[in-house]
């Protein structure tokens, strides 16, 4: 598999909440960075933190959450997803979109970093 394809299966596994294929992919120690200002953001580390710290908390606040990709850029080790969130906050039940770059390193066929852009302000606003 490309690293391309690792991060594509990545967005897949993730729309089908399969978490299983989603600890394939990411290195045990994986660096999960993302916007100060962002729901969780911060820096998590190690794989299992991510999913729990992370990515069960948006099920907790957002009735509806997802990450469409409109462009990928290859870089080689690096592969870079530009594409914007889509969600509805449970409690304000106000609808949102932001623009993202999610930029993903990759080691020996592993997801090792993922640092997220994005405008906090429109999440922050909806919530």
């Amino acid at each position: 598999m490309t690293n391309l394809q690792t991060i594509q299966a990545l967005y897949e596994a993730f729309a089908a909440g399969d978490r299983p294929r989603i600890l394939e992919l990411f290195a045990p120690d994986i660096q999960w960075i993302q916007n100060e200002g962002f729901p969780n953001g911060g820096r998590h580390v190690g794989a299992e933190t991510v999913l729990d710290d992370v990515f069960a908390k948006f099920k907790v606040d957002w009735s509806t959450w997802r990450a469409d990709v409109d462009h990928w850029l290859d870089a080689g080790d690096t592969i870079i997803a530009l594409g914007n969130y889509h969600g509805t906050h449970k409690t304000t039940r106000q609808s949102m979109t932001a623009a993202f770059a999610h930029v993903y390193w990759i080691v020996d066929d592993r997801i090792t970093r993922f640092q997220q852009y994005t405008d906090t302000r429109m999440i922050v606003s909806a919530m």
